[in-house]
């Protein structure tokens, strides 16, 4: 059953603190074996990725094999459903106006005296998505990784999608074609991460590495950062949603079961200031299951890791939403954007009982990669800024150096760095 919380219980910090610590995966010491097929790719290149695929993926075939070819790309775009695949075309259209809003401009200015300053935005050249084979075909997930790049300026984005026994979907392909992907590799797990990381000789490397995976490919992307950017390392799938009694039960249960079906590791919390509605969301959420086609997912995620959670008011939802630091926070209530403005810590926060998480996951606009696991009180969901670098600028007229010149001398010899000092006084002729 999920748990049971009340603000008003004695135990109630111990049991929320509890919730929050409680880990929702199975732990695999999975980073030495992880290394070992980093390594093996990184030497091997293409023989060591088909070795893994033929192992883990049951899929034998040769490196020419290993990219979709553009007629097996138009062929899946070609038989997708048309409704399906103008939905998508809308849905990439939103994900890529709001993304186009984030872009970041360049400044210029003088700083006085002959010092000018100010930077420069330019967009990675190649980046990899990597898109996992999970229980669901997450054709979304490419829109929302991959237009948010085209967006930044990325001239060049690779797609690895694991295809376990050969097996994919069209409509994962045809999103490849809507976002306006380059490559497309039928290869997944850490050697896929290793292929965009190292490159091998069918593979060209890229400069950043976005998009979840299971744990290999959280341990993968952890072990080549360095040689590579990431944009994060996705933990399960959650959602907090923040009720009163005046919602019908059967949506918050809906909300709830939304991400409950991911996975059997995913979070659903409820937030509620009214204990008897509460009950009736718990009801509501038995009652969905009995008909729900994931229900089997659904159950086990809810019953382990879901949770009722009874406040006194409202007032004491933004200090509990803090410490949860949700990847989705849903507020159906009557002023959410006044409660929103009162917390710090959300992925993304959907405001109003007309504005369920769904709408986020597939059309709305932003993108849906967001930080899990409380880490959303330091980072943020996947945007432009993940695929753009800043580089500052400086400049100094002869004015210029001699305004600010001897301070760095100075400083400088404070340091007992010598050359320092005289790259500096060599200009001014002070020594």
């Amino acid at each position: 059953m999920p748990k049971r919380l009340n603000i008003t219980d004695a135990d109630f910090d111990a049991a929320f603190d509890a919730l929050l610590t409680a880990s929702r995966e199975e732990k695999e010491d999975v980073d030495g074996v992880v290394a070992d097929i980093l390594a093996d790719v990184k030497v091997r290149g293409d023989a060591a990725v088909l070795e893994y695929t033929a192992k883990f993926d049951r899929l034998d075939i040769s490196a020419s094999g290993l990219a979709f070819s553009a007629e097996e790309i138009a062929d899946a775009k070609a038989a997708c459903d048309p409704a399906l695949l103008a939905t998508m075309e809308d849905a990439a259209a939103r994900i890529r106006d709001y993304h186009e809003r984030q872009l970041p401009k360049d400044l210029s200015y003088e700083a006085g005296d002959g010092v000018s300053l100010g930077y420069r935005w330019t967009a990675v050249k190649a980046a990899g998505l990597y898109v996992p084979a999970g229980t669901a075909p997450l054709f979304s997930s490419v829109l929302m990784n991959a237009v948010p790049a085209r967006v930044a300026g990325v001239s060049r984005l690779v797609v690895t999608l694991p295809t376990p026994d050969g097996m994919t979907t069209p409509s994962m392909l045809a999103a490849c074609s809507v976002a306006g992907v380059h490559e497309v590799y039928r290869i997944g797990g850490a050697q896929a991460i290793a292929a965009l990381a190292y490159g091998t000789d069918t593979v060209a490397p890229v400069d950043v590495i976005v998009g979840p995976g299971n744990a290999y490919v959280a341990s993968a992307k952890k072990q080549v950062f360095g040689t590579v950017g990431i944009d994060m390392v996705a933990g399960p799938s959650e959602v907090t949603v923040v009720a009163d009694e005046q919602n019908d039960p059967a949506w918050i249960a809906a909300d709830l079961l939304a991400q409950a079906e991911h996975d059997v590791s995913s979070q659903s919390i409820l937030i509620t200031d009214d204990a008897a509605f509460g009950e009736r969301v718990g009801a509501a959420v038995e009652l969905e299951l009995t008909s729900l086609g994931r229900a089997d997912i659904a159950r086990a995620s809810w019953q382990a890791h879901g949770a009722i959670i009874v406040v006194r008011s409202l007032e004491e939802v933004p200090a509990l939403v803090d410490r949860i630091a949700p990847e989705h926070l849903e507020l159906a209530v009557d002023t959410p954007e006044a409660l929103s403005g009162k917390i710090r810590n959300a992925g993304a926060i959907f405001l109003g009982r007309h504005t369920p998480e769904a709408v986020g996951d597939y059309i709305a606009g932003p993108s849906h990669v967001l930080p899990t696991s409380g880490t959303a009180r330091f980072s943020s969901g996947l945007s432009v800024m993940d695929f753009l670098k800043r580089t500052s600028l400086i400049g100094c007229t002869a004015d210029g150096l001699r305004l600010i010149g001897e301070g760095a001398v100075a400083m400088a010899e404070a340091e007992d760095l010598g050359a320092h000092a005289r790259s500096v006084s060599i200009r001014l002729n002070l020594k």
